[in-house]
């Protein structure tokens, strides 16, 4: 059976959720206390793995509870409503006892709530069918047959029949079989059959953690009166999925091989971490066993007490379970679970509240992967998170947006309760940020990083190399290869974060920035860094003959001049001269003696930028052709760079 559509109501914060689509995975996204778990909760108490019951005092909304009583005269509230599919497989199962058409529709209902024994179906049941299926496998004769096909239900038919009191052998056994059903009726019996099919709901949230040292006497005193806490709990089905139990614990005689088995299955899980757990690969879950000494802590202090530890190889060094991370702990301890559910409950629907809450950025990826090429293929998966890195990539169309909405009137403020809804149509920006964020590194790495990206200063140089290439191609010589994607970063000091976010992710990225005074200390810090190899970071520098240097530098100064008059239309009073940059007191860097030129304007003049030029030239090609000197020199410059950048694809 597959869930496929959900709705809550009357259930802590929520009112009425609206009814939402469930598909194979899906993402509940919003901000604290915005009734994520509280859906999750009530969508675990329809069929629960573990022992949980809505209980009216803690799960009613507490501003309705006075009024229970007179809002539900029957005592009883449905808290979730639900839609599954029957697979083929379970529409067979019914077939083979009941008929083809049986159950004409695949989709079934089922709700559970407050003072109900139990989850209740809706369910159509095609009872004619089900009457010619009972009289064919029961071969009765077609004379025999004939009153029974008159009939409209099933009920019906085991009155008529008892009726008869000289009835066939064929008429006893579909009598005896309807009696049979509970209560005599088919719907129920079909109802428990399926009911038998449902999955379990598997429930864990960030929160749950395995118990890192426990005493064997007092975990069993705890089982038996029923007071076990969520950690010992998992301890338990760790224990389970090792294939021992507290009772062989006890036994201070097998403690060896007990601690054999202990440490085959944490080994096994930490394998199954490490398959995904990019973090630190030289961590190992260690089990000891050993008896209490009377001058320990109680209740350590008797019996056989088991401890967990993680031993960090690098380090050579191990540290009790619970001094360790908090998000590979939490990792370890969700695998302890359900490893052991899968054994107990394969199937199941998994609800994961906040899974990975602690983990790193990169660390939450490396959950998100492992929910979706390990968990989704056996199993539906319903969980809740605020991070954006729990967003599941091309994707989106999973994701629902839960938010507790409050409206503010001209009076006073009205109460809606938490809200789902199928598309992200939410004005709380608090509630999208998730999203917004997710969707901003999506646009980066879609719209600006490829495989190769060649990052620059701003968007003037992206302008200028372009034009150069192009330039370049024309003439049948060495351009910028297409490969590459120019990015802008908006300044030497923005290439630090960016290499930081996206380099190691399969992306080759080269520099090209400016080379001056202000910026060489930066620079050599990048090259310090390793965040890039040395050979994959130019400056202007490289290319001219110059100290420090600009991308504009690589323009012949006639031809520099030439393209910034011709941008900002000065005419002979005011056009630069190629003088007055070569000047022995000028500055080398072309593009600020030019600042400092435009500061001596009148005002009339418009006031220089760096994108203008780059911008004119891009628009007007034509002033690179040709074969005078300020062209070939300017191109031959250009193109040492793009045959210098080529070699590192």
């Amino acid at each position: 059976m597959k869930l496929v559509r959900a709705k809550v109501t009357n259930f802590r914060s929520i009112e009425d959720s609206n009814e939402f689509n469930i598909g194979d995975l899906t993402c509940l996204v919003g901000k604290n206390e915005s009734g994520k778990t509280a859906i999750l909760e009530a969508l675990y108490g329809l069929n629960p793995y573990n022992d949980f019951n809505y209980d009216k005092n803690r799960d009613y909304p507490r501003r309705y509870l006075t009024r229970f009583n007179e809002r539900h005269p029957e005592s009883e509230s449905n808290v979730v409503e639900t839609q599954w599919k029957l697979t083929d497989e379970e529409m067979g199962v019914v077939k083979e006892k009941w008929g083809e058409n049986a159950i004409p529709a695949r989709e079934v209902t089922i709700l559970a709530g407050l003072g109900y024994n139990s989850p209740r179906w809706k369910i159509e049941v095609n009872e004619p069918a089900i009457i010619k299926a009972l009289v064919d496998r029961h071969q009765l004769a077609e004379g025999a047959a004939e009153p029974l096909f008159k009939l409209k239900t099933v009920l019906e038919v085991k009155e008529w029949l008892t009726n008869n009191l000289e009835r066939s052998p064929g008429e006893e056994a579909i009598l005896n079989e309807i009696v049979s059903y509970p209560d005599s009726q088919v719907e129920k019996a079909i109802i428990n059959l399926l009911t038998e099919l449902m999955p379990k709901m598997f429930y864990t949230s960030h929160y749950d953690r395995m118990s890192g040292k426990i005493s064997v006497n007092q975990l069993d005193n705890g089982r038996s009166s029923g007071e076990i806490s969520g950690g010992d709990q998992i301890f338990l089905d760790f224990l389970e999925y090792a294939g021992t139990s507290l009772e062989d614990l006890k036994d201070t005689n097998q403690r060896d091989p007990l601690k054999a088995k202990c440490q085959g299955a944490s080994n096994d899980i930490t394998d199954e971490i490490f398959q995904f757990w990019s973090q630190n690969k030289a961590l190992e879950v260690e089990i000891e066993l050993y008896g209490g000494e009377s001058g320990d802590v109680p209740p350590f202090n008797s019996g056989s007490v088991v401890e967990a530890s993680i031993k960090n190889q690098d380090h050579r060094v191990s540290v009790p379970l619970s001094e360790r991370s908090a998000g590979f702990l939490w990792f370890f301890s969700f695998l302890a679970q359900f490893k052991q559910m899968e054994k107990k409950a394969p199937g199941s629907l998994i609800l994961l509240d906040e899974p990975g809450l602690s983990l790193h950025g990169k660390a939450q990826s490396d959950l998100l992967k492992y929910i979706i090429e390990r968990l989704l293929p056996n199993h539906q998966v319903i969980y809740t998170t605020h991070s954006p890195f729990m967003v599941p990539p091309n994707r989106l169309p999973d994701v629902r947006v839960v938010e507790d909405v409050i409206e503010d009137g001209s009076h006073r403020r009205t109460i809606r309760g938490t809200k789902v809804s199928n598309y992200a149509l939410t004005v709380d920006r608090d509630t999208l940020f998730p999203l917004q964020a997710y969707l901003g590194y999506e646009m980066i790495q879609t719209l600006l990083i490829k495989e190769n990206v060649l990052l620059v200063e701003g968007p003037s140089d992206i302008l200028y190399l372009h034009a150069a290439s192009n330039a370049l191609k024309a003439q049948n010589k060495v351009g910028l290869d297409t490969r590459w994607v120019i990015c802008p970063s908006g300044g030497i000091d923005k290439f630090f974060p960016f290499v930081s976010l996206f380099g190691g992710h399969g992306i080759n990225i080269a520099v090209l920035c400016d080379y001056a005074s202000g910026n060489k200390n930066k620079l050599k810090q990048l090259r310090e860094s390793k965040l890039l190899p040395t050979e994959q970071i130019f400056t202007a520098a490289d290319f001219t003959d110059k100290d420090e240097s600009d991308i504009e530098d690589f323009f012949e100064p006639e031809l520099y001049v030439e393209i910034v008059n011709s941008a900002y239309e000065l005419n002979s009073e005011h056009a630069i001269k190629v003088e007055q940059l070569q000047t022995e007191d000028a500055l080398s860097r072309q593009v600020k003696q030019v600042e400092n030129l435009f500061r001596t304007k009148p005002n009339e003049v418009p006031e220089f930028d760096h994108f203008t030029p780059a911008d004119w030239l891009l628009r007007h090609p034509s002033i690179l052709e040709g074969d005078s000197a300020k062209i070939t020199k300017t191109l031959e410059r250009f193109e040492e760079v793009f045959k210098k950048v080529n070699a590192l694809l």
